[in-house]
């Protein structure tokens, strides 16, 4: 059992639901068992914020590690989305056992209503807010603008782009908390705000 599993955990990362796009990711599958998987999914690496840290600040590699690892929670949750399965990606590296339990739980309820993602989650203005280097266990908190605009979530079952609820807003704010254990940085929470257009 590894320190990450071991630890006891009072928040959990929701991951698919805590977008705001349940729906969109689940869709109104039918009752159909046809499980085809999409083509020409996107590769591209535009799920990713980047990553940069002022020189001047004392404290950027610190930044630098978090938003590291915050990019990389993002790009394996999109190879998650893609296949509508966790096998095959490093998912668990960069959020708690409760998260991923939770996570895996999201991507369940997209396989069974035959949806998957495509194109792109872009991030604007990824910052690192907050540093708490003194705490027991230090904390992070990063901001992010999530841009949905070249997402689709594509049904196997209708073999078809659905579309995006109307209400769903394409830019928005969200805050995630990280923080620092003996592996590394490790997202516990994220919150989209869709209220807050950015």
């Amino acid at each position: 059992m590894t320190a990450r599993q071991a630890r006891p955990r009072t928040r959990a990362l929701v991951l698919c639901g805590a977008l705001g796009l349940s729906l969109a990711l689940t869709g109104c599958g039918g009752s159909s068992d046809d499980t085809k998987p999409p083509t020409a999914l996107s590769t591209t690496s535009s799920a990713a914020p980047s990553v940069s840290a002022s020189p001047a600040d004392p404290d950027a590699a610190v930044k630098a590690a978090v938003l590291a690892s915050y990019t990389s929670m993002w790009v394996e949750q999109m190879k998650a989305y893609r296949q509508a399965s966790a096998e095959g990606t490093g998912l668990e590296r960069y959020v708690t056992a409760e998260a991923l339990g939770q996570f895996r739980n999201d991507l369940d309820r997209m396989k069974a209503a035959g949806t998957v993602v495509r194109g792109d989650l872009a991030h604007d203005d990824t910052t690192v807010t907050a540093l708490d280097l003194d705490a027991t266990t230090p904390t992070a908190t990063v901001q992010d603008c999530m841009d949905i605009s070249k997402w689709q979530t594509y049904s196997t079952k209708k073999d078809q782009v659905l579309p995006m609820p109307s209400a769903q807003p394409r830019r928005y704010t969200a805050t995630a908390t990280a923080e620092k254990w003996d592996d590394g940085w490790i997202i516990t929470e994220f919150a989209p705000d869709g209220s807050q257009s950015c």
